[in-house]
């Protein structure tokens, strides 16, 4: 099992992120922009259909208005054929609507006497003037039957105009309303993908720096550079920066202010233990010795881990200050850093016959000396503590491709798959664990992975056997 960070994964979720506020807020503007925009057509819509019945009231009223001029044209007979002299109305009326404007005389019984044949129809029941649209010819006409008296008695005058309003109003509708607002909804969405791009372009740029920042880092967030109307919010963010910067660096005082004031205390006692351990070492092999070598021995080891675990609180302190980010990088020799920690390391290593190993190549890496020699420090100390009497632990440094790494590998007892994520939590210890130890040495080494920008790599060794710990560096 290998754990690894990926940082491209983060960096697309936060694109998509990204991503999903801009459409978000996109299709929030070219929803309230299409609404006014549909409304608007409809309401046009609807005058140019009240405009369209007007004209067409009036059309009517004009057409039975030519009724008794039709009828009055009639002015003898010839043979079964009406003698007509077309009042000037009338020829008006046909002039100007050539081709879409007709007439004709009917007898009672509804058949043509004079004027257009297709005009002739069913009379009406009575005097009342009857309004009806046709189709002809592929128009729709506007027609008009009434009962008149003329010289030749009681007739019906049909009038027909084929310029129908009714009929011009679909056509209307879709080249004066619905084109247009089609046109302007479609330019509408390209000016909301720009003005949005445009205009939400600090926003998101304030998103993408509160999210590139690292949990540690609280500075405030400059105002200036964001928007008016976002300044409330980040105001409020500073403010919060603040308190939470002010109880996380409290809590850290209070832990480096408590681990550094036990170490002095704690290394006087250890020192009197370790001489009052000698001391009864020596007494006990002339059997003057008042207290039993097991609860010496016992005291001094307590002694030592209460040391320990003061120093480990103070180092995890250190590597957890927000404050290390702000601190310049330095040029670091891992080979070197290898070679100091294998000879700081190598009384405990002996002690307890294991073979530590050496195998360091020349490579320099930018990052803070001092954490990254606690960072090995701590992890060869595990190494030793859990590895089995007489085994190897190896000691790596070098390239791999354009990275660089640090590598700690033994050929102890290992770690269960499941409980390797969890050996990087503060204070945890694997079930079942010999030796001593506070289960904070890994967490140590994470804490300062992470201000290095990396993590733990945690893998078993070779063979399947023991624990192999890599932390990748850029070279």
């Amino acid at each position: 099992m290998k754990l690894t960070w990926r940082p491209a994964a983060r960096k697309r979720s936060r694109a998509g992120d990204m991503l999903g506020v801009t459409a978000g807020l996109r299709r929030r503007l070219l929803v309230m922009l299409i609404v006014p925009l549909a409304l608007l057509a409809i309401l046009n819509a609807w005058f140019d259909y009240r405009s369209a019945g007007n004209v067409a009231n009036q059309q009517d009223q004009r057409l039975l208005g030519l009724v008794p001029l039709v009828a009055d044209s009639v002015i003898g007979q010839t043979g079964e054929q009406p003698l007509l002299m077309l009042a000037p109305p009338v020829e008006e009326f046909l002039k100007e609507r050539h081709g879409a404007a007709g007439y004709a005389i009917l007898d009672v019984d509804g058949k043509v006497l004079a004027g257009d044949a297709w005009l002739a129809g069913l009379p009406p029941a009575d005097a009342e003037p009857e309004f009806h649209s046709e189709e002809h010819d592929g128009a729709t006409w506007r027609i008009v039957r009434r009962r008149h008296p003329t010289v030749l008695g009681e007739t019906v005058i049909a009038v027909g105009d084929g310029s129908d309003p009714r009929q011009q109003w679909a056509r209307a509708v879709l080249l004066r309303v619905l084109l247009p607002n089609l046109v302007l909804i479609a330019a509408a969405a390209f000016a909301v993908r720009w003005a949005v791009k445009r205009a939400l372009k600090p926003l998101l740029a304030l998103k993408e720096a509160v999210e590139r920042r690292s949990p540690s880092d609280l500075n405030a967030i400059d105002q200036a550079a964001s928007p008016e109307e976002v300044r409330p919010l980040v105001d409020s963010l500073n403010r919060l920066f603040g308190l939470v910067n002010a109880q996380a660096e409290s809590q850290r005082r209070f832990v480096a202010d408590a681990a550094h004031q036990l170490r002095t205390p704690l290394a006087g006692l250890q020192a009197q233990v370790e001489a009052w351990a000698q001391a009864a070492n020596a007494k006990s092999e002339h059997g003057t010795l008042a207290l039993p070598i097991e609860q010496v021995y016992k005291l001094r080891s307590a002694t030592r881990r209460t040391s320990q675990l003061a120093n480990q609180l103070l180092a995890l302190s250190r590597a957890d200050a927000r404050g290390m980010q702000s601190q310049p990088e330095q040029r670091v020799d891992l080979k070197a850093l290898c070679e100091d920690t294998l000879e700081g390391q190598l009384d405990a290593a002996t002690a307890r016959h294991i073979d530590l190993g050496l195998d360091a190549d020349p490579v320099q890496v930018m990052g803070h000396a001092w954490l990254l020699r606690e960072l090995l420090a701590n992890l060869v100390d595990n190494a030793v503590k859990y590895c089995s009497e007489g085994g190897a632990i190896t000691i790596r440094c070098g390239r791999r491709g354009a990275t660089a790494f640090l590598e700690v590998e033994d050929d102890g007892p290992g770690v269960a798959p499941g409980e390797l994520p969890r050996i990087l939590e503060r204070f945890y210890r694997v079930q079942g664990t010999l030796g001593e130890g506070n289960g904070l040495g890994l967490a140590i080494a994470e804490e300062i992975a992470r201000v290095h920008g990396s993590h733990l790599q945690l893998q078993p060794g070779a063979g399947g056997r023991g624990l192999k710990v890599t932390l990748p560096l850029p070279a």
